[in-house]
């Protein structure tokens, strides 16, 4: 149904930081990037957020996921029926549970009933396959990342580090032809960033983040949380590797006794050390840090993460890309190697035996 010719696709993505859903289109064959194209943001309201919330952490057999489910579809479709020029959709679905190690993750949502709803046809379930062969299912935005670096001419190695609700990186080699070739990628999560965050802002303050990381910049890193939480396991563990958005819950009740400020910062500065320890697992040192996700709007996060690092650390806006859009631009760049029958993840990216091409693609 798809050939290697340039066709319009559209991705719609909802984080794990639960602010909305992002709509992106760009104009791929599955391997390169011809054209970015418009975008779509509908922001879930307080309730809507209160109905996700009390949903994560199950799995697809549990119950109470309906309303969940009516959300996630009518926000997606309310989003995606903004593309009238698309030819093919990647639906994401929204991530509640993770468990790679027990082969199971599940994102709420039906890409065969969004398909029957706007007439055209949507890849989704994008993990399942991958972590069914073993693979840790996440993080999937690598072989996007590496034809976005084509895209803007990078000739020498580089890091693009998401801060969304968790934090991943993939470190690339644009020198190869390929993503699918040995020695191009490397990409795995590196701990937790916006999630905790979020958590203790809206448990303690009432409200959604730290604005700018405009608390943490009056706050006192605590020195022997940052300790506490460099131990655990989880840093020394040699990628690929991926983590659910409740794994590092636990380092809430580590600052509870914390002021706001404290509290803050502290775990603003567990998100900079996680990336920090990350980047000694990259086959070379990248020559820069491009940073997508709603942490790149953070002040006090990048000038931690900029403090512990070797190279520059800037947005990806610097080289002419969306980090607002770059995951649901990710979907739609995937979807189109699903339709092509690609792989979506190989071996340094989830750590999937082989070259996996995971996605349902559902006919209107």
């Amino acid at each position: 149904m798809f050939t290697k010719k340039p066709t319009i696709c559209v991705g719609s993505m909802s984080g794990t930081s639960l602010d909305g859903v992002d709509g992106a289109q760009i104009t791929t064959d599955g391997e390169d990037i011809f054209e970015f194209g418009p975008t779509r943001f509908s922001g879930y309201s307080a309730q809507e957020k209160q109905i996700l919330h009390g949903v994560l952490g199950k799995w697809a057999y549990e119950e109470g996921l309906e309303p969940a489910r009516a959300l996630i579809h009518r926000k997606h479709i309310e989003v995606l029926a903004q593309f009238p020029q698309a030819k093919l959709f990647g639906f994401h679905g929204q991530t509640l549970a993770h468990e790679p190690k027990s082969k199971r993750t599940h994102q709420l949502g039906d890409g065969h009933a969004i398909a029957g709803v706007i007439g055209r046809p949507v890849v989704w379930d994008f993990r399942s396959e991958d972590v069914a062969s073993g693979g840790e299912g996440a993080p999937l935005a690598a072989f996007f990342h590496f034809a976005c670096a084509k895209w803007t001419g990078a000739k020498v190695p580089l890091v693009i580090l998401n801060l969304g609700g968790v934090g991943n990186l993939t470190w690339i080699n644009p020198s190869k032809s390929k993503a699918e070739d040995q020695g191009a990628l490397l990409a795995f999560d590196t701990g937790p960033a916006n999630a905790p965050i979020n958590d203790m802002m809206r448990a303690r303050l009432g409200v959604d983040m730290d604005e700018g990381g405009a608390i943490a910049a009056t706050g006192r890193v605590q020195d022997h949380v940052l300790k506490v939480v460099a131990r655990d396991p989880y840093f020394c563990k040699i990628p690929p590797k991926s983590l659910d958005r409740n794994t590092f819950v636990t380092i809430l009740d580590l600052v509870k006794e914390c002021s706001n400020a404290d509290a803050v910062a502290t775990l603003t500065a567990i998100c900079a050390m996680g990336v920090m320890s990350a980047l000694k697992f990259c086959p070379s040192p990248p020559q820069r840090i491009l940073v997508t996700g709603g942490g790149r709007h953070n002040r006090a996060m990048m000038q931690m993460i900029s403090a512990g690092v070797a190279c520059p650390v800037v947005a990806v806006e610097e080289v002419g890309l969306d980090g607002d859009m770059l995951e649901a631009q990710a979907f739609a760049y995937l979807a189109m190697r699903v339709a092509r029958g690609l792989p979506t993840s190989g071996p340094t990216t989830t750590g999937v035996a082989m070259l996996t091409g995971g996605g349902v693609l559902s006919s209107a």
